[in-house]
């Protein structure tokens, strides 16, 4: 289990209330309609964590919610507050994931080795001096403050600087004004000066596939999405483990904390910076590749690739992390994180459980009844799935050693090829082994979630979180999507 030894920033003496804000005040008494954006430098390993501020900016309108100004949906690994300097009232509250937060469950800082890593919080700009403070949560669970610094909003020391020239906006989908909206920013990676045309029109291919999947079509009058790209010099992104280097403006990159099909950006600024273009909630990155890949971190930003057959389903699936936390529900497949979810500790996400009691289901209302834990053939899943998995990793690897090794265009073409046509008929085989399983429509604690094989549950037998394809969230899933809808649109 993560043990994190936490350094407090000094700052002046203030006796700060963790409570809710005083009665009476609106949005309109405590922040302007702008955003503050908070960047810091977070650095640690397992054992330990520091954080430094870097910059502070002041950038264009706020696009959350001005009514639900305190989080409290116990969502995240963080907690970001602000607290007024003069009261200590707590005015401002946002529960997110990290990159850095998922470094310290990697093995490497196990061993101690330290890491930075750049992130932002992005505001209500106050209109009066604050304190604001990170907290994150210890291996029980609760949340710890370990960092906290005043800021005084109308100093010179906060950055006005506009977006980057050369700016790109396409508008996908307007549903409603930002302050009532979830309001979704694609940002394009890997798209060159001649490529603006495909990047349109993956602006509006992806926009059609989330505002005709559920539950965001019953919602889609309170989703905005907009497209923003500033150009890349080369098309794609980096793939260190095949040899693939590449300068692109937001610098993503295969092999994420070494898993060869975790993509993600450590380039925090660059992709603050393109997107503050346009009012955004929750950040997308659409690279410009043909390869399957992704990530979602929530509260962060989430990454897909543009021209995969599984494109779409990551496209979703990965939103799922970014915007409503979901947990990922398969078990089988490599990851870098080791304890990912400290043991007895009931997960936040709302579509996993450890089923402690099951007398009291987390998603009880939803389910259809019958036995807990629900019985699956869980045995034979794995068999197959584990089969699966150990092909893929070979191709995988096999490909990687081609490209590093110089071979042929046709040669590489045709271990992707096989790589493909590999995953296709796998997930066509569990698909039909879906379909004609007794549990298929059941709603009840099926073992086996959160990268976890045994002790850790998810709501139904199949789900957009579990498996490839676009296909149906499941019911928890769903409820926790419309939950933060909610949130963002009232």
């Amino acid at each position: 289990m993560i043990s994190v030894r936490r350094l407090l920033a000094t700052v002046p003496v203030i006796y700060l209330m963790a409570a809710a804000p005083a009665p009476g005040t609106t949005f309109e008494d405590r922040f302007h309609d702008e955003t503050l954006r908070i960047d810091y430098n977070h650095t640690g390993n397992a054992a330990e964590e520091f954080v430094s501020l870097d910059q502070l900016w002041r950038q264009g309108a706020w696009a959350g919610s001005r009514k639900h100004l305190i989080d409290e949906l116990d969502l995240g690994r963080y907690y970001a507050k602000i607290y007024d300097a003069a009261s200590g009232q707590l005015i401002w509250s946002r529960g997110f994931d990290s990159y850095f937060g998922e470094w310290q469950t990697t093995g490497p800082a196990g061993e101690g080795i330290l890491r930075t890593y750049h992130e932002s919080v992005l505001a209500p700009l106050p209109k009066a001096p604050v304190v604001f403070t990170l907290e994150s949560r210890d291996t029980d669970g609760f949340l710890q403050e370990f960092f906290r610094t005043p800021i005084v909003p109308d100093s010179w020391i906060v950055r006005l600087d506009p977006a980057p020239a050369g700016i790109i906006i396409v508008e996908g989908f307007i549903g409603g004004d930002p302050h009532g909206c979830v309001d979704i920013a694609i940002v394009g990676e890997g798209y060159t000066p001649a490529e603006v045309t495909k990047f349109e029109a993956d602006v509006k291919r992806f926009t059609e596939v989330m505002i005709n999947h559920e539950p965001y079509k019953s919602h889609s009058d309170k989703i905005n999405i907009r497209g923003v790209l500033l150009p890349s010099r080369e098309s794609g992104c980096d793939e260190p483990s095949r040899g693939v280097h590449k300068r692109t403006a937001l610098g993503c990159t295969f092999d994420s904390l070494g898993s060869e099909r975790y993509m993600l950006t450590e380039d925090n600024r660059a992709m603050r910076d393109i997107a503050q273009a346009v009012p955004y909630d929750v950040l997308y990155i659409m690279v410009n590749h043909e390869r399957y890949g992704g990530g979602g971190i929530y509260n962060l930003f989430c990454t897909f690739t543009s021209d995969n057959q599984w494109s779409e389903y990551v496209f979703l699936h990965e939103f799922g992390h970014s915007f409503a936390g979901l947990a990922d529900e398969y078990y089988t497949s490599n990851v870098a994180y080791t304890e990912f979810y400290p043991r007895g500790i009931e997960p936040g996400e709302r579509n996993i459980t450890t089923l402690q009691n099951p007398a009291h289901l987390k998603w009880a209302e939803l389910a259809t009844g019958g036995e807990l834990p629900t019985p699956w053939n869980k045995a034979e899943y794995d068999a197959m799935d584990i089969a699966y998995q150990e092909k893929r990793g070979t191709i995988n690897n096999h490909i990687a050693e081609l490209m590093r090794g110089g071979a042929s265009q046709k040669e590489i073409a045709e271990a992707k090829a096989e790589g493909e046509k590999l995953s296709w008929d796998h997930q066509q085989e569990v698909d039909a082994w879906f379909a004609a399983n007794p549990a298929a429509n059941v709603v009840g604690a099926f073992e086996g979630a959160g990268y976890t094989s045994e002790g850790m549950y998810r709501s139904q037998l199949d789900c957009i979180m579990f498996t490839k394809g676009v296909k149906p969230f499941c019911a928890a899933c769903r409820r926790g999507i419309v939950e933060i809808i909610q949130r963002y649109s009232e």
